[in-house]
């Protein structure tokens, strides 16, 4: 079924791969339940959701894409979720916000039936993409900073450095060097075992306890949270939730995409320049979006945490189905993960890091070319300073084509952009 000897792999090999990448990602389960539980969701309730968008997503990509790429809800997209979208647009419940990605995850899903995804990912400008994945990264460091105490706020400056002798600093200040000692020497799993020392310590110093114990049956005090899926579409019009669905759609194409493409070449998979069973394999991501809102979680992503699993041996399918295997066992571990997640010191070294993984593109954009760099860098800086990777968005693209238009190079700018910049204006100017 997945044509081991075709790829030059074996089951042992491929096994070992799914260990891999499920260490280098699992950190997920404890840190996307920890920020969308901050909206009011109950833990255990996004923590199955997790696991479902998880699953759902991955093992789509492992029996009908049969790539050793794993899907789970995107870093990024659920601090924008829990701190721009809910209690914003007119105050929005969470169950109004899922809906909000359920809608996306199925226009999403149409538009990966068809060309236009494609042709969209080609439409929007390469700096403009580098500039997304840069303020998205500046955007959850931020709120890393923030919610360990390390940055507090300031009436004056508006933020300043906190008190680094309370034990939230300390304590996630301690765990950001373990974890980057540990990527420094290129360990797998580095930032789950930089919880798992954190953890340790926090244990042995009174900060954390485990009083509902380790282990219970998986539990959804919800069930589904987006029960009505034409209620859903109804809200989005209601409180003009277009800018929100877009920028899920927006980042997340651009995110799986990348990603898939860069795994896929890591993995020696690509054809010249094309992609086998491209379709199939940007269907993942949102398939894996449509369960898991349904259940409450934001949208899910490709993970980049899957070259980990590549490097160790993995080419096809199978190491995707061990990893969905290795989510649904997690399923069992609530109350550990739950007492873990309560604790931000310990999740907020992973957003850190892995803001700083995603300010990497930053290296992409063409600096020298005002009209290729200020859009970018309007985005980079106007996400983390508003809280909101919408409004970011909408001013890059905005301001892109009048620069453009001003430099006579007009011709250059694709028509969608044109489009989205009114859209996003019409937005900003009668719709916030």
């Amino acid at each position: 079924m997945f044509k081991l000897q075709e790829n030059g792999t074996t089951v042992r090999t491929e096994i070992l791969a799914g260990f891999t990448t499920f260490l280098t990602m699992v950190y997920v389960i404890v840190v996307n339940p920890a920020v969308l539980s901050s909206t009011g969701v109950p833990f255990d309730q996004v923590f199955i959701a997790t696991i479902i968008g998880t699953v759902a997503g991955t093992l789509w990509m492992a029996l009908c894409a049969n790539y050793p790429i794993a899907i789970a809800p995107g870093m990024g997209l659920n601090a924008y979720f829990a701190f721009s979208v809910v209690g914003t647009h007119g105050n929005i419940s969470y169950t109004t916000a899922f809906g909000a990605v359920f809608v996306a995850g199925i226009i999403f899903f149409i538009l990966s039936l068809t060309p236009f995804r494609e042709k969209l990912i080609e439409a929007i400008p390469d700096n403009l993409r580098s500039g997304i994945t840069a303020g998205i990264g500046l955007f959850i460091a931020f709120i890393g900073l923030r919610s360990s105490g390390i940055i507090a706020a300031d009436k004056t400056n508006l933020v300043r450095l906190g008190d680094l002798h309370s034990a939230s600093a300390e304590l996630a200040l301690i765990g950001l060097a373990v974890t980057l000692i540990c990527l420094a020497l290129n360990m797998n799993g580095a930032l789950f075992i930089g919880m798992i020392v954190t953890g340790l310590i926090a244990y042995f110093t009174g900060q954390l306890s485990f009083d509902k114990g380790f282990v219970s049956l998986p539990h959804m005090p919800q069930g589904l949270v987006v029960e009505h899926p034409l209620s859903a579409i109804a809200n989005v019009f209601t409180h003009s939730l277009y800018a929100v669905v877009f920028s899920f759609l927006l980042v997340t194409i651009f995110d799986t995409t990348g990603t898939i493409v860069g795994v896929a070449k890591q993995a020696g998979l690509m054809k010249g320049k094309s992609l086998p069973r491209a379709r199939r394999a940007l269907l993942s991501d949102s398939i894996g979006t449509v369960a898991g809102s349904l259940f409450g979680t934001s949208p899910t992503s490709a993970y980049i945490e899957s070259s980990s699993g590549v490097a160790a041996g993995g080419r096809t399918g199978l190491t995707t189905v061990v990893v969905a295997v290795l989510f649904i066992a997690s399923a069992f571990f609530s109350p550990l993960v739950g007492a873990v997640a309560g604790l931000e010191a310990i999740t907020s070294p992973a957003l850190i890091i892995v803001g700083s993984l995603m300010i990497g593109s930053i290296s992409d954009i063409k600096w020298s070319q005002i009209d290729e760099a200020f859009p970018a860098f309007l985005i980079i800086l106007i996400m983390p300073l508003t809280g909101s990777i919408s409004t970011g968005i909408a001013l890059g693209f905005i301001s892109y084509p009048i620069l453009k238009i001003f430099k006579g190079k007009w011709r250059e700018v694709h028509p969608f952009v044109y489009i989205f910049a009114v859209l996003f204006f019409i937005q900003l100017a009668f719709l916030q």
